[in-house]
């Protein structure tokens, strides 16, 4: 479990905490919202709209106001309010989207000592020197690798996104819709399992050597070392 552990202190420089820029901090936080209302959208539609159990309840409750529905009506209205759902999910994969544009470009204005490539470089670098700096460098490039990873399945999820969003004007590959939305739903799924694997492991590291970790991308670190 200790390889999931984000590290608060620099790989190149032990004795100095990282630091994050306001707009990496701010790219952060805005990230995990939309993610997160992604993703309560989907478990909305898979549980309380599920056309299914919504038409069923939908028919049951207007008989029993003395309306009559079939059930074609009660299905298409159960529809309706998933579709609705639906928009919202795809309003966030909008935004999703933007900020993995946003954390894109911002890489290449970040200050050197603070870019995600430097550190995946750095992290590669100590770990072909001696013993101690090696397991601190293992411990920095997993978490790295992961983060990349991350970074890997955002970028799936956008295109795959954007492609069912405009599926109307994208016709002409209507044949490979099903499987593109295959590729978006199992890498939400990771994205998930990221979420679930980098919250334990902040957990861990605020109760070891990493304590204020979390505070550190509310303040920006470095400086309240």
């Amino acid at each position: 479990m200790t390889k999931i552990e984000p590290v608060r202190m620099d790989v190149t420089n032990p004795h100095k905490v990282k630091s994050y820029s306001p707009a990496l901090r701010l790219w952060h936080w805005l990230n995990m919202i939309i993610i997160s209302g992604s993703l309560i959208t989907v478990l909305i539609n898979s549980t309380i709209t599920d056309d299914h159990t919504t038409s069923a309840l939908l028919k049951t409750e207007l008989q029993k106001s003395g309306a009559s529905v079939t059930d074609d009506q009660a299905r298409s209205a159960a529809h309706a309010l998933s579709d609705s759902v639906w928009d919202v999910h795809v309003y966030f994969g909008y935004c999703l989207a933007g900020l993995l544009v946003f954390r894109l470009i911002l890489e290449f204005f970040q200050l050197v000592d603070q870019k995600f490539i430097r550190g995946l470089k750095s992290a590669y670098k100590k770990f072909n020197v001696v013993k101690k700096e090696r397991e601190v460098a293992r411990h920095e490039l997993t978490v790295k690798v992961i983060y990349s990873i991350f970074y890997v399945l955002l970028v799936i999820m956008v295109l795959t996104g954007l492609f069912l969003a405009f599926e109307d004007a994208l016709a002409a590959y209507k044949s490979i819709r099903h499987s593109v939305k295959e590729v978006h739903s199992f890498c939400m799924y990771l994205v998930l399992g990221f979420i679930v694997v980098h919250l334990a492991g902040v957990f861990l590291a605020e109760r070891k050597n990493s304590k204020g970790i979390v505070s550190d991308m509310i303040n920006g670190g470095n400086e309240h070392a």
